[in-house]
């Protein structure tokens, strides 16, 4: 069963995402992290295009 999202739920939860990514940002700055540092890199990367995404397709709406 697929669920729709309305715009402003759409929207509620990007701005929840933009607020939780500084989370990943204080994890790069952990000095053990070890290897795990490619794989949060990669997922702020991964996010960073999302948002980017996001912005361009409701700037255009």
């Amino acid at each position: 069963m697929t669920e729709t999202m309305d715009e402003q739920t759409l929207h509620e939860r990007v701005s929840q995402v933009r607020e939780q990514r500084s989370f990943l940002l204080n994890l790069l700055e952990q000095p053990d992290l070890g290897t795990l540092r490619l794989d949060v890199n990669q997922a702020l990367e991964e996010l960073d295009e999302l948002i980017e995404e996001y912005e361009r397709v409701f700037a255009a709406a």
